[in-house]
């Protein structure tokens, strides 16, 4: 079978293979892209980055959010921070699995989308979670931003870890599957670093910035410490959406909106073979 096929293939197909059959498979893929909310920006912000700052950090983040939403259309994804560690030791302590993990995880995720929530209501921006998802083009269209917790729903069904029992799938991978599902525009990551380093900046002075490189070779690197989760790079390696994503400090004013309007700041992950690009 060839180019793209009819639905009645499809069909045919589906009644009669397995869903694991290779040629279903390949027919599925080879339909016609239907991006659903290409204009839009996935913003992650981070629980340890900002939400666990305070006032200090979150607020002029606010503003730079709620100035951005003139010129572009935002989907806003909260990271769980300091507390879901705190609860993550303590489940792992108690003999507890990752499914339970997950869960606690999504708790703490929700409740600093909460409270990205309530600062930027006046503004009518909402916070949508579950079924709310549903009115998202509502949302988008007449606040032009809408805020949800970045953890992914797999809860108890949470995809288990190579080793020990944390989450593998936490909340940059719940934002980035967000931007690839609905096909948005571009995901920018935002947190306390100005990028991707070679180690972690906060304990080695060392440390060097790697503006642009792609997954395979990051990858390849397996660099000690990520600045973002590593199942972002396996879920790059099979998207058809969102080929890179951009990582800029949010707490230097400016940063994100820069990256909002194309600017190359920060670092940029690709999953292509040649780095550079949009985010």
């Amino acid at each position: 079978m060839t180019g793209a096929a009819s639905a009645a293939e499809l069909e045919s197909l589906l009644m009669t293979r397995s869903l694991n059959d290779p040629e279903l498979m390949a027919a599925t893929g080879a339909t016609p892209d239907k991006p659903i909310l290409p204009d839009v920006s996935v913003v992650k912000v981070g629980g340890q980055s900002f939400i666990d700052r305070g006032r200090e950090a979150v607020y002029p983040l606010v503003e730079e959010l709620l100035e951005a939403r003139r010129t572009h259309k935002l989907l806003i994804g909260t990271g769980g921070g300091t507390r879901a560690r705190h609860a993550y030791s303590l489940a792992a302590e108690l003999g507890l699995p990752t499914g339970v993990l997950s869960s606690v995880g999504s708790a703490v995720a929700g409740q600093n989308a909460q409270m990205l929530g309530y600062l930027m209501a006046q503004h009518g921006v909402p916070v949508v979670a579950g079924a709310g998802f549903d009115a998202l083009a509502l949302y988008l269209s007449e606040a032009r931003a809408a805020i949800f917790a970045g953890m992914p729903p797999y809860d108890m069904w949470q995809p288990l870890p190579d080793e020990g029992v944390i989450p593998p799938y936490r909340t940059d991978a719940g934002c980035y599957l967000v931007a690839e599902t609905y096909g948005c525009q571009n995901m920018i990551f935002v947190k306390d670093e100005d990028g991707l380093y070679t180690a972690n900046p906060k304990n080695d002075p060392k440390a060097t910035l790697i503006p642009e490189i792609t997954v395979d070779e990051l990858i390849e690197r397996d660099l000690p410490d990520l600045v973002i989760e590593r199942p972002v790079l396996e879920l790059m390696r099979h998207a058809r959406y969102v080929r890179s994503v951009q990582i800029v400090n949010g707490l230097k004013p400016g940063n994100l909106t820069r990256a909002l309007a194309g600017e190359h700041v920060g670092t940029v992950i690709t999953a292509s073979g040649s780095t550079g690009g949009k985010a």
